[in-house]
């Protein structure tokens, strides 16, 4: 049965687009900036960020709360990104987006790219003495996770101003998700809501102010997930007014990352006034700043990876259309079993005539990008595009099997 041009198209929005039946990024035709750039490449629409920031703020404004909206670094961190979302206000401003880091090298990055400590977010785990002498150094906001941690950083500066990650036990993530932060099994992250106790104690013993509560407990989710969301910051509102009736000037509750976009068919966009509510009836009370810090949401929809297809053939009844790109630049597919959704730039719109395997170059089985995945008829020298890869994909690059760097081009506008 044929399917009507919106679910062909299901992955389209602002920035990325269907004109005369061709892909087009940011305004400009796909398979023309493939050509004039080379393959493999990664295209930035980077008004999409500057749309997703906005929308996150506008959200939490409307749901009446204080608020301040952080970049995960790790998820993006090419510089033409950087700046641009440095451009977006002044620093401290309601406008700016501040920075979440988990290393002492994204620290200098963030600080090297336009950031001052003051707007830096650290929430790490594990830290070694090195980690831990860099951070408190850098003078940035410090989140810890664990109770060891919590000591040696009242051991190694008593008196000082922290924040504590807690793990609230449940977490909210797509189907199949690969990321677990939070659930029923024990995690490596946050300390749990009984053992409060052992951090005040630990507080008490070293002079530690406690200034915010940090959870991350979501991984991509949309609104089917928000029950679950509810739930969290219910558990997260409980601990929070523990510490505080303890004594603990908690300034900010930092909801970490996890909002989500959609990447398969069938998925819609997440509420975000929906989002905000959740928060605002469980955390409005408390007289918070309320934090939140995606990596997905604000950097995911700013790129495709274009690539070319430079061999098709069946093999046993399956036809594999093979790429010059491969897992070791774009590797969330591989790593994280996000689902990708190749295009065809030239006909991008198009009824698929068969279902195949889209493979990259690498020398191992299972770099593959998609399998069973339906397209038009597909020939050596097109121009394919795997759309929403603008986090956790060139952040990852590799040179495995000595497959060079992608190149990257950044557009500000959209023609």
């Amino acid at each position: 049965m044929e399917r009507t041009t919106s679910q062909l198209t299901w992955w389209g929005r602002p920035g990325l687009e269907v004109r005369a039946g061709r892909l087009a990024i940011a305004g400009r035709d796909a398979e023309s900036i493939a050509r004039e750039h080379g393959t493999p490449l990664y295209v930035y629409d980077l008004v999409r960020v500057e749309e997703q920031a906005r929308a996150l703020q506008g959200a939490l404004g409307r749901a009446g709360l204080r608020h301040r909206v952080r970049l995960a670094l790790k998820a993006q961190r090419e510089p033409a990104f950087l700046a641009f979302l440095r451009a977006l206000g002044a620093p401290g401003s309601s406008e700016s987006v501040g920075m979440d880091v988990c290393s002492p090298g994204e620290i200098r990055w963030a600080i090297d790219h336009g950031w001052e400590p003051p707007e830096i977010s650290y929430t790490g785990t594990n830290l070694s003495p090195r980690d831990l002498d860099a951070v408190l150094d850098a003078g940035v906001h410090l989140n810890v996770d664990l109770l060891t941690q919590l000591d040696r950083v009242g051991r190694r500066a008593p008196g000082s101003t922290v924040g504590i990650r807690i793990n609230p036990r449940i977490g909210a993530a797509f189907p199949g998700g690969g990321q677990t932060y939070a659930g029923d099994r024990p995690t490596k992250f946050g300390v749990y809501p009984e053992r409060l106790d052992a951090v005040l104690d630990i507080a008490r013993r070293h002079d530690l102010t406690i200034d915010t509560v940090h959870v991350h407990a979501g991984y991509l989710y949309l609104s089917d997930a928000l029950p679950v969301v509810d739930e969290t910051m219910r558990r997260v509102a409980a601990a929070t007014q523990k510490l505080k009736e303890a004594g603990c000037p908690v300034a900010e509750v930092n909801t970490g990352g996890g909002l989500g976009v959609p990447f398969r068919p069938g998925d819609r966009p997440l509420d975000l006034d929906a989002w905000a509510t959740v928060l605002a009836e469980h955390l409005g009370p408390l007289d918070v700043l309320v934090g939140t810090e995606p990596g997905e949401f604000l950097a995911k929809e700013c790129a495709a990876h274009l690539a070319e297809v430079v061999s098709v053939e069946d093999r046993d009844g399956t036809t594999f259309v093979g790429l010059d790109t491969g897992w070791n630049v774009l590797n969330e597919h591989f790593v994280y079993r996000i689902p990708f959704h190749p295009i065809l730039c030239r006909v991008a719109d198009a009824e698929p005539v068969a279902n195949v395997t889209v493979a990259g170059h690498i020398n191992e089985g299972n770099d593959l990008f998609a399998e069973d995945h339906p397209m038009p008829e597909v020939e050596e020298g097109d121009i394919v595009a795997i759309p929403n890869v603008g986090s956790y994909n060139a952040s990852m690059v590799s040179v495995h099997c000595l497959r060079p760097e992608p190149s990257s081009v950044f557009f500000t506008d959209r023609t």
